[in-house]
């Protein structure tokens, strides 16, 4: 498969980010492979976290790659244990170390925790500010924050997130809170766009899919990349890497696009935890 030409979108900065990218989450055992792999299939956008625990295998692929930095984009995530300022501050420059570079191209609050920290979802984008400020991270934002809690950092933060990164797929398209993140002027990012591997053996995504000529799973990615989301399938295997990553010669007519969002399953769809909820240090 030629190496396809991935779209960007381009962020509140006015730099790029690829709309593609590899995610990392759950890939422990194995993942110096498979983002070495990711690379040179052409994945330029990788995507980990420091609750991933695999940061330094993550920065040896991407260092052995000899891609140069500014052809890449990485991001990391804060992690719930981290979300006083100053720990947060330390535990970014480990990130960095561990990665093997002198800034990540995003850095975002994993989750807003709520139920901890005395309600405080704001506590960590202080030192955030901080790190885009002196350029270690290019770019700030949030992941799994509801339209509250993103409400809750816009009044305290001089700098405006970026990115939103949150669980969106076919069963939860996760529309209202999109759509506030772009009246925001955030680019989104959907995590799980394959709903945890629920999506290729779903009946509607696999009868479009065998029109087309590809999988459910295609459909699916597909379907996000229409919709203007940035999005980083998971995958260990080669032949999986290369499929996911084979989305860019078809298109989805409106009708498909329509059967696809008929799909959504509200809450009852989520295949993640409740950002209202999750409260795991």
């Amino acid at each position: 498969m030629p190496t396809p030409t991935i779209p960007t979108l381009t962020l509140p900065t006015g730099a790029p980010i690829p709309q593609f990218g590899f995610g990392t989450y759950k890939v422990t055992e194995g993942v110096y492979e498979a983002v070495s792999n990711a690379l040179e299939l052409g994945y330029r956008h990788i995507d980990t976290a420091q609750m991933y625990g695999n940061e330094p295998e993550v920065g040896r692929a991407i260092a052995d790659s000899k891609i140069p930095r500014e052809e890449l984009f990485i991001t990391s995530k804060l992690n719930n244990t981290n979300h006083e300022p100053d720990v947060a501050r330390a535990t970014f420059a480990q990130t960095l170390e561990d990665l093997r570079t002198d800034y990540v191209d995003l850095f975002l609050i994993h989750w807003p925790l709520p139920t901890l920290y005395d309600g405080n979802v704001a506590l960590p984008w202080s030192a955030l500010e901080e790190f885009y400020a002196d350029g270690r991270a290019r770019a700030i934002g949030l992941s799994n924050y509801e339209i509250a809690h993103i409400q809750a950092v816009l009044d305290v933060a001089t700098v405006a997130p970026h990115v939103l990164q949150v669980e969106a797929h076919p069963f939860l398209p996760n529309n209202e809170l999109r759509q506030f993140a772009r009246d925001h002027s955030m680019v989104v990012e959907a995590w799980s766009p394959l709903a945890r591997g629920r999506a290729p053996f779903d009946e509607t995504l696999a009868m479009i899919g065998a029109r087309i000529g590809v999988s459910a799973a295609q459909v699916a990615l597909r379907w996000a990349l229409q919709r203007g989301d940035v999005i980083f399938p998971k995958s260990v295997t080669p032949s999986r890497q290369a499929q996911n990553l084979d989305v860019f010669s078809f298109t989805l007519s409106d009708e498909d696009m329509t059967a696809i969002d008929a799909l959504d399953e509200g809450e009852a769809g989520r295949t993640g935890s409740n950002p209202n909820t999750m409260n795991r240090l």
